[in-house]
């Protein structure tokens, strides 16, 4: 009887003295970005369909800036890429029910997601109006924690 008391004092000893740390202010914050990965261009007045891998061209929104990073690996000069690398502003104009984004002062095209994934980009679509022949852009996400 003695060695169960011993056994079960020494137990609530051992367990007592186990903590788990929940303080978690000293551990910084995750945060992850999104990144648009160019996938597909299609459409334009000769019918085009250029296929893009991941990491060819890649767009990063920087919304409280209101810019877009652009980085263009493309070089093959006779697929439709977009624009070439660099910094551009941006903004979302409301037209009706659709969001026309503009980039540099100029329309570039509806913008709108397929998915949560999916971004789609149709130059067909202005804020003055339906187009012919411009370019759908098909961007795919890929979020990366920081």
């Amino acid at each position: 009887m003695k060695h169960k008391f011993i056994l079960a004092i020494s137990l609530l000893f051992i367990l007592n003295s186990c903590s788990i740390n929940n303080d978690t202010s000293s551990t910084p914050e995750q945060t992850f970005r999104s990144f648009w990965h160019l996938v597909s261009v299609e459409g334009g007045i000769a019918g085009i369909d250029d296929q893009f891998e991941l990491n060819t061209v890649i767009w990063s929104f920087d919304e409280d800036n209101d810019d877009i990073t652009v980085e263009n690996n493309n070089t093959d000069d006779t697929k439709q890429d977009g624009l070439d690398s660099g910094v551009y502003p941006f903004e979302i104009v409301p037209v009706d029910s659709k969001q026309i984004l503009v980039i540099d002062g100029l329309d570039f095209g509806e913008i709108y997601f397929t998915t949560q994934n999916t971004l789609i980009i149709d130059e067909n679509e202005t804020t003055t109006g339906p187009g012919a022949d411009g370019f759908l852009y098909t961007f795919q996400r890929v979020v990366v924690a920081q």
